[in-house]
């Protein structure tokens, strides 16, 4: 979702609602400036008036870096774009080439990027295993195919392909049929 504030376009990063103790509920959200990338916390009360910026939504397909940004090809007409990092954030850490994902176009620029909940990675690096190290929660660092680094159990080597959420960068299991 998308707001306009000040004449400036904002994209919602996170929402949480609180009901303290005493006085009204509100909603604390995390804004991203689309035009500058600078985030700003704003607190609405339930009945507050928010202008909302209608986004187009346009299925992508990441192509391959380069030194202006990344390339994406829409999924629909087939157009090629190159989209500035400093829109992408951390998403390109999750995209591997190929991997579909939704482009958020306000006024027909590209503000933001939605990523699957979950991807596949390859794994390229990590230590080796602790033999007899049983301990619940021991992680290692790993070191993914597109340059992330995230935490995974002691059993897991390089080369083993692995499901990551996209909202944590956490490590959730194995990949199916990998």
């Amino acid at each position: 979702m998308a707001v306009l504030i000040d004449g400036q376009v904002f994209v919602v990063n996170s929402t949480d609602h609180v009901k303290p103790g005493k006085g009204p509920a509100y909603t604390q959200v995390k804004l991203k400036n689309a035009q500058t990338g600078s985030y700003i916390e704003k607190r609405w009360r339930s009945g507050e008036e928010i202008e909302q910026a209608h986004l187009d939504r346009r299925e992508v397909e990441f192509l391959y870096k380069e030194a202006a940004g990344a390339v994406f090809m829409d999924c629909e007409t087939y157009d090629q774009m190159t989209i500035d990092p400093g829109v992408l954030d951390n998403a390109l850490d999750y995209l591997k080439e190929n991997t579909s994902a939704t482009a958020l176009v306000y006024n027909g620029s590209v503000i933001s990027m939605e990523l699957p909940s979950v991807v596949e990675l390859e794994v390229t690096d990590t230590p080796p295993g602790i033999k007899g190290a049983t301990a619940t929660n021991q992680l290692k660092e790993a070191i993914c195919q597109t340059g992330l680094k995230t935490r995974v159990p002691p059993f897991i080597t390089a080369g083993e392909v692995i499901r990551i959420s996209t909202e944590t960068g956490e490590y959730m299991g194995r990949a199916t049929g990998a």
